[in-house]
């Protein structure tokens, strides 16, 4: 019983530390799609779209091995990535007042869009940290983990927003995070990565890096169209 209990919180401990680690772009994530929401309507989103993440994470990870096989996934993924991307980017401030009761859902939806592509990979790790305890154990372990990891989300998407407020500059790192990610996913899928690997080797940070510029780029461009064509 106490080689139980030790390997237990062995894991545990690892699934927290591996969220830890993990939690920084869900975070951003989060931040950057409840920014223009009221400051109440913030809280809620951000608490909201954490819960839901985590809880899309633990139904994920029972089946990231079999997923993470599929061909093509994660180039479906990238490209909805890349989307959502010029999208928080695109968004501008002027109509953060504008169908407030409606905002909220929105941001919850793209919360949790951009957190089951990204999560993708994120999971192996967390599910591979739950392998040490018993087999009879890991579901639990794998809920109590993720569920010790919402308040670190939380308080880290609160600490983007204030930061945000200050040095509007985070967002668009953020949307140039989201883009390396994309790029990061689109040269590891599995029905193109033995191809990059065979005629692109050693290019897999141009890639993301161009990704990162694209949404960039694209994003303020219609942000600048958006203001240009407002009335």
């Amino acid at each position: 019983m106490d080689l139980l209990n030790a390997a237990f919180l062995i894991a545990l401990l690892k699934i927290i530390w591996v969220n830890i680690l993990l939690s920084g772009d869900n975070a951003v994530v989060i931040a950057l799609a409840s920014r223009n929401l009221a400051p109440d309507q913030q809280k809620r989103a951000i608490f909201f779209g954490s819960g839901a993440a985590i809880v899309l994470r633990v139904v994920l990870t029972l089946f990231a091995v079999q997923l993470l096989q599929l061909p093509w996934l994660k180039l479906i993924g990238a490209v909805l990535l890349l989307w959502i991307g010029v999208q928080l980017l695109a968004d501008g401030d002027d109509d953060a007042d504008v169908h407030a009761s409606s905002s909220i859902w929105v941001a919850i939806r793209t919360i949790l869009i951009a957190d089951l592509v990204m999560s993708l990979d994120n999971v192996i790790a967390v599910a591979a940290a739950a392998n040490s305890a018993p087999e009879n154990a890991r579901v639990l372990l794998l809920v109590i983990g993720l569920g010790l990891s919402i308040p670190l989300i939380i308080f880290g998407s609160t600490l983007l927003l204030k930061l945000m407020e200050r040095f509007p500059v985070i967002i668009t790192l953020g949307a140039a995070l989201l883009g390396f990610v994309a790029g990061e996913m689109a040269t590891n899928d599995a029905a193109v990565h033995d191809w990059f690997e065979a005629h692109m080797h050693g290019l897999d940070y141009t890639v993301s890096i161009g990704c990162a510029v694209a949404v960039v780029a694209t994003g303020m461009w219609l942000a600048r169209r958006g203001k240009a064509e407002a009335p």
